[in-house]
């Protein structure tokens, strides 16, 4: 996301961006880097000495971890199920209609601040969102993250179950929003072959729940009258 103009106020600027990028994909320009983020969390000093301990422990394993094994770790802990996954509107639209509306909307929050996004990243990618908070003074960026604490503290959560070290960094999301940092029940699940499953050809329908072929099925058959055009309703089967 490029920035076209500057505003004063930004105390925890580079901590969100830090934040930001601890959720990006863990290629060799981010390893490379992870020194310098946590010089960057240790400097702004805006995390809680705890958090920043915890943040700073997931760089060093980052940096330290075969660089296939990090990245796909990544992949399972983010790209595989919704309830991890750090596009926001997933957890409130999945794939409804809604979604486009919304990331539409969101675009265009970013283009009134100024901001171009750049790539192919949607909008409401989390990393993407803390950018755009980076580039709004404290007090704005608190309220925007604080719109979405549900979500966060939904993801949150799920990290926490699966005992993954990124809950640190939405948990610092969090804190930096004003929120209270607790766990919530996840809901479970599907396995991904049942949440990818099609239902089979020629199986009597299209969508989950309709009847089999080998199942009494309603139909409604319209005919017309001898001596009128005009539909007459005929039986239900």
């Amino acid at each position: 996301m490029s920035k076209t103009s500057h505003r004063p106020g930004h105390h925890q600027r580079l901590t969100l961006r830090a934040l930001a990028a601890l959720l990006g994909y863990p290629g060799a320009e981010l390893r490379e880097a992870l020194p310098a983020i946590v010089t960057v969390l240790h400097t702004e000093r805006m995390l809680k000495p705890a958090r920043l301990a915890e943040i700073a422990a997931l760089a060093r394993q980052l940096g330290a971890m075969d660089p296939f094994e990090a990245e796909g770790r990544y992949v399972d802990t983010f790209d595989r199920g919704r309830a991890t996954s750090l596009h926001l509107f997933e957890h409130v639209h999945g794939d409804s209609r809604e979604r486009g509306p919304a990331l539409v909307d969101l675009g265009q929050t970013y283009e009134r601040a100024g901001l171009v996004l750049q790539g192919e990243e949607l909008p409401d990618h989390l990393p993407v969102v803390l950018e755009y908070a980076s580039t709004q003074p404290d007090a704005a960026a608190r309220e925007f993250l604080a719109e979405m604490a549900h979500i966060l503290t939904a993801i949150f959560s799920a990290l926490l179950q699966r005992e993954s070290p990124y809950a640190s960094v939405i948990a610092a999301v969090l804190e930096l929003a004003g929120e209270r940092v607790q766990a919530v029940p996840v809901a479970p699940e599907p396995e991904m072959d049942e949440a990818w499953a099609e239902p089979p050809a020629f199986d009597g329908c299209s969508t989950r729940g309709q009847a089999r072929p080998d199942t009494p099925q309603p139909i409604h058959i319209v005919r017309k009258s001898p001596s009128s055009t005009t539909p007459v309703q005929g039986a239900s089967l």
